[in-house]
């Protein structure tokens, strides 16, 4: 195992796709629900705890040593998808992700995944198989998916409302106690997998990011791409 690797993984410069997406904070912005970093700071909080949990949960299932079923895991991710919006934006940040990673830490497991969703599986986890192909830990997987769900929405809000950028990432900073404990307890909802079945993976809800995802998909005009 390499922590090289998940710094690798992680990095906003890793050819990924993620750098387009806003996690939700540009419909949360035009709202007036992202103001200022304060109430940045809760909207990332917010989706840390939902939609960050279950990206984290999918992405420790795939890396595991225990080989379980990428397929599985991901019609476990579409059956946690409910809109239409959000699962075309997680098949299409999966499949940006398997040409990276495929390029990067090329393995079978990968092709075979490419192969049998060749439209995209979900973004996380591709994240997971790319985290096994490099070597690293279930945890590892789940701390590179659990800070991915509020890091793009904190880069997403410097550009919209021109803030500070050392104040977006103080608010990641101040995130950090946060994201160990969504990371550990993915992880350990991954490790009941095998043998409680998938459904012990986290399976938290967001309800009004799923409303505006749909509602910024059908913008004609947006900076971001969801």
């Amino acid at each position: 195992m390499t922590r090289a690797a998940l710094l690798v993984l992680v990095d906003g410069r890793f050819p990924a796709g993620g750098h387009a997406h806003s996690g939700g904070a540009e419909p949360a912005v035009r709202a007036g629900r992202i103001t200022d970093t304060a109430s940045l700071a809760d909207f990332c909080r917010g989706r840390l705890h939902t939609a960050g949990l279950v990206a984290a949960g999918l992405a420790a299932a795939a890396a595991a040593a225990a080989g379980l079923d990428p397929l599985a895991l991901d019609d476990a991710a579409d059956a946690r998808t409910p809109v239409p919006a959000l699962r075309s934006t997680a098949r299409k940040l999966g499949r940006q992700m398997m040409r990276a990673a495929r390029a990067t830490w090329p393995s079978a497991e990968l092709d075979a995944l490419a192969a049998a969703r060749p439209r995209g599986a979900h973004q996380p986890v591709v994240l997971g198989l790319a985290a096994r192909s490099a070597g690293l830990a279930p945890l590892d997987a789940a701390h590179a998916a659990a800070y991915e769900s509020v890091s793009g929405p904190a880069t997403a809000a410097v550009r919209l409302l021109s803030l500070d950028p050392f104040d977006a990432t103080a608010v990641l900073a101040r995130l950090a106690a946060d994201l160990d404990r969504v990371a550990s307890a993915a992880t350990r909802a991954a490790d009941r997998v095998p043998t409680k079945g998938y459904d012990t993976l986290p399976a938290a809800s967001a309800p009004l990011l799923d409303i505006t995802a749909e509602e910024h998909a059908a913008w004609p005009v947006r900076l971001f791409a969801s």
